[in-house]
């Protein structure tokens, strides 16, 4: 039954082709081993090479290199050539950008997609499995999700640098595609399989610790689940196939949407039409800011949620200055135009960049006095100024960010310049103390 249903998958999605590498990740534990085996059994019908790749964690350590180690006896047994490797995972974590969940995750792809390389392997095989799926819909539900992650996993899909750590390899070539072929199997189906074939696993006793979100969906959620449906795991991976397609439709809908509203697009920044954005339908808008949020935040796609998305909106609802959002975003509106952004891009050069040259540093032009009203045009620019009177209400004069008063004594002798060393003034309302330009800038 589990060879079966493994071939099917296998040949109905055209997962495996014939003549392609394939590498097999191996941790140790029954599911991986099991997909190993049926791998084995399944390559001369299906005439591909196979490797196995196993890396240690450095987690839990003597244990966990001994993991590793049976991996490479396994091999040696079953004929089958191991490539083991070992990784740093507490030193990424306090790096300080990764959880511990998430460095860990990294460190594995990194190491596969590099195996994959040295072996000339164009598809690399995970023991991800049905009730895998069903642990992921649930943890997507509960982080908020929006279809796409009620989607899950799929049965096959490209790496890209998103899935790695920074610089992990300089020249990838063709990234590998990530194949899952026990996706529609079940892990009692597995299990039952190993214990069959006299498979023994090794037991990795992080996986009974429910701190981690995956193990509390797997050890306290799903089981109260199943008192009701006793196929729930069978239930919520149909749901994942379901809105996988529907996600297929919505994502072409959105791609659309996206295209009409984009000014711009600049690294960590893209800019919005927000007389375009408006006219969206909110249900539009949540799909777009999805998009763009993975656009400049490529590697916190698993970590943006609809509490992310709705403050995008919040910012958008209240005209707000771009603030910060959560999850590495900023956004809100800046010269009209709505932005999203990661909180390191340069968001003022990417508005403004590009629509003008600034003055050329050290330049004094023009020049006026204080009280005429005077205006020059750079580029795509016009500058303006010109008095004041006690009527005006400088707080509205402020809610335009490219609009300030300054008090200056009447007939001073004005200058348009850039930016220079030393510059400082006195800002309303901090009784008259200085404070550097730059610092303001």
């Amino acid at each position: 039954m589990f060879l079966d249903q493994m071939l099917e998958s296998i040949q109905r999605h055209r997962l495996i082709l014939p003549g392609e590498t394939v590498i097999a990740a191996v941790s140790g534990g029954v599911d991986s081993l099991a997909l190993l085996h049926g791998l084995i059994r399944l390559r001369e019908r299906l005439e591909f090479n196979l490797y196995a790749a196993t890396l240690d964690h450095g987690l839990r350590g003597d244990e966990s290199a001994a993991d590793a180690a049976y991996v490479q006896q396994i091999g040696a047994a079953w004929d089958i050539p191991v490539i083991a490797g070992r990784a740093d995972v507490l030193a990424l974590e306090q790096q300080g950008r990764l959880n511990r969940e998430e460095a860990a995750r990294r460190a594995r792809y990194t190491f596969l997609v590099q195996t994959a390389q040295q072996v000339g392997a164009a598809k690399i095989a995970v023991a991800h499995h049905q009730d895998d799926q069903a642990e992921t819909v649930l943890m997507h539900l509960i982080r908020g999700s929006g279809s796409a992650g009620l989607g899950g996993m799929p049965l096959s899909l490209r790496l890209n640098e998103s899935f790695c750590l920074p610089r992990a390899t300089e020249n990838p070539g063709e990234w590998p595609v990530l194949i899952r072929p026990l996706l529609e199997v079940s892990r009692a189906e597995i299990e039952a399989y190993a214990a069959a074939q006299g498979i023994t696993p090794r037991h990795d006793p992080s996986n009974q610790d429910i701190a981690y979100l995956r193990n509390y969906v797997r050890h306290q959620v799903i089981p109260l689940l199943r008192e009701r449906n006793p196929q729930v795991s069978a239930g919520l991976a149909r749901l994942a196939e379901l809105l996988r397609d529907d996600a297929d439709l919505i994502r072409r809908v959105t791609e659309n949407a996206l295209a009409r509203v984009l000014i711009a697009e600049h690294p960590g920044v893209l800019i919005l039409d927000a007389k375009g954005w408006q006219p969206l339908s909110l249900a539009e808008q949540r799909h777009v800011i999805r998009a763009a949020a993975d656009r400049v935040l490529p590697e916190n796609h698993e970590t943006i949620t609809l509490a992310h998305v709705e403050g995008v909106l919040a910012a958008w609802e209240e005209g707000a200055m771009v603030k910060p959002i959560g999850a590495g975003l900023r956004a809100g509106i800046m010269g009209g135009r709505l932005v999203i952004a990661d909180k390191r891009a340069d968001i003022e050069h990417a508005l403004w960049g590009d629509l003008s040259p600034s003055l050329p540093r050290g330049t004094i032009s023009p020049t006026w006095i204080a009280g005429e009203r005077v205006s020059w045009t750079f580029g795509a620019w016009t500058f303006s100024a010109g008095p004041i009177t006690p009527q005006d209400d400088l707080a509205a004069l402020h809610t335009d960010p490219l609009v300030t008063a300054l008090h200056v004594p009447a007939g001073a002798r004005l200058n348009l310049r850039t930016r220079q060393p030393g510059d400082r003034f006195r800002p309303r309302g901090m009784g008259g103390q200085t404070q550097k330009l730059s610092d303001t800038l």
